[in-house]
């Protein structure tokens, strides 16, 4: 079945509360996509973001955003009172996150809810805590300690914590009793608002697709919890950090810092760290798209401590005996493999092997000849997913400005479109004529959004995550636009 999707994180939604959350505004976009007849909402990682705001950069695999939890709903459910929040500082533009103004207020009005909540602990919450006890429990300490600690990384802590010493542990675990509660309270607030997304969503036949990043970040509960799944020293810390090399888009590599795998550990454990997480993604999408896939066949090693990329070397991963490995226990598995990058013969030999559809990305496609695999022409399946751009890219009014002559002059003769302006428009209907299974655009390139509400920057710190939405951007007309475009390609 064709499909169609758009592209926009929880974060994105309009709030009057700085960043999007999982309340009227995420339903009331739920029905702006039925009225579009899109099929399919793609967002970014639902991780607690760390250093940088990153989604990717996460404290853990499992945990959702606290961010996402609305105020609102826990105010109906008798758990706040407007007061709690409503006067806040949660930002200084519309347009815009300030993550410094919701890190310093949510956790306050959290807190609140929760001074209410723990009085009458529900079977609910009970069920919740015991059916996640393998992730939830040392999540919770984690971020007691993390909270303790002033927000410091677990390897700046004690060194009898750190080194995860019983005793200690024990120790703490009894002090920090009611703060290990309440974020566990979170995580039951967050996953219980998210399945009730879910279920609206579904029921109004729209698919949820996910995000899995493939790396960790040095300063989560998962490394702090399990170093030997990690090329670590006997310190703990990296040997080797993850990354990417020098290209034409960055000059020393992308440096993004993430411990690498002990790949033959993975084996020799028959994934099952892997299997896990996967288990417990496909239990909260529909569809996951898998970040870095290549890097499953091979990836960048770059010595610890380099301040470019420029030193690493490329390495063997475990290739399709993961996913085979997985799909044994957890059977078919829906999956998008982000297979953008350096692509070899053995990585197209891996996703020829596993049989997950790889991405297609037009802002790709143009001032390389008309061989580029990227262009529709030369899609030779449906087994792809045709995008406009990924959070990763400028919106489409920005990339046109940033395309060189020769780019630009196919890119118009490509498309059959005469003015500078009509170039979006016409890159998203190329990808919605295609013969790829669903075509995705950013909700930027629906609003031709300017360069400054791109989403990310790749290596770039700061500025990043930012993009909102206000309640006039989803109007009828422009749902109008979208059906109208998705009646005309069978979307």
């Amino acid at each position: 079945m064709r499909k169609s999707g758009i592209l926009m994180h929880i974060s994105s939604l309009p709030s009057e509360y700085g960043i999007g959350k999982m309340g009227k505004s995420a339903y009331d976009f739920v029905d702006f996509l039925v009225k579009a007849g899109v099929k399919c909402w793609q967002i970014l990682p639902l991780s607690p973001t760390s250093y940088g705001d990153s989604p990717y950069q996460s404290f853990s695999v499992y945990a959702g955003n606290p961010y996402f939890i609305d105020f609102d709903t826990l105010r109906q459910e008798g758990l706040l009172k407007k007061s709690d929040y409503v006067d806040l500082k949660w930002q200084d533009s519309d347009k815009q996150v300030n993550y410094s103004k919701i890190y310093n207020n949510c956790y306050k009005v959290l807190k609140a809810a929760y001074k209410t909540y723990r009085h009458d602990l529900s079977q609910r919450y009970k069920d919740f805590a015991n059916e996640n006890s393998y992730w939830l429990d040392d999540y919770a300490l984690f971020m007691a300690l993390k909270f303790k600690n002033d927000g410091k990384p677990w390897y700046e802590w004690d060194s009898k914590l750190a080194q995860r010493d019983p005793k200690a542990l024990k120790k703490v675990s009894e002090e920090l009793n009611k703060d290990i509660e309440f974020f566990k309270f979170i995580q039951y607030k967050f996953f219980s608002q998210w399945t009730n997304l879910k279920k609206y969503a579904n029921d109004k036949g729209i698919e949820i697709i996910g995000d899995m990043p493939i790396y960790v970040s040095y300063d989560s509960v998962d490394v702090w919890v399990s170093p030997e799944l990690f090329l670590l020293d006997k310190n703990k810390k990296p040997l080797d950090v993850a990354g990417c090399p020098p290209d034409e888009f960055a000059v020393t590599g992308q440096l993004w810092g993430n411990p690498i795998y002990d790949w033959e550990y993975h084996k020799k454990q028959n994934y099952q760290w892997w299997i896990n997480r996967l288990k417990f993604s496909v239990s909260i999408y529909d569809i996951l798209r898998i970040d870095h896939f290549r890097g499953f066949e091979s990836f960048y090693a770059i010595p610890y401590g380099n301040e470019t990329a420029e030193n690493g070397e490329w390495r063997k991963g475990p290739g399709a005996a993961l996913f085979k490995a997985a799909e044994k226990e957890l059977g078919e598995l829906n999956i998008i493999a982000e297979d953008l990058g350096f692509i070899t013969e053995d990585v197209r030999s891996m996703l020829s092997e596993v049989g997950y559809p790889g991405m297609k990305v037009m802002q790709f496609a143009f001032g390389n000849g008309s061989a580029d695999e990227n262009l529709p022409h030369n899609f030779t399946t449906s087994n792809c997913i045709a995008y406009t751009g990924t959070h990763d890219n400028e919106t489409l009014r920005g990339w046109v400005n940033s395309l060189s002559a020769d780019a630009l002059k196919h890119c118009m003769v490509y498309l059959g479109v005469k003015k500078k302006k009509d170039i979006p428009k016409g890159i998203v209907r190329e990808a919605w004529k295609s013969v790829a299974g669903i075509a995705v655009a950013q909700m930027q390139d629906f609003l031709n959004s300017d360069p400054s509400e791109r989403m990310n920057t790749p290596s770039v710190l700061g500025g990043n995550w930012q993009f909102r939405t206000r309640e006039s951007d989803f109007s009828d007309k422009l749902a109008k636009k979208i059906m109208k475009i998705n009646k005309l390609y069978n979307r």
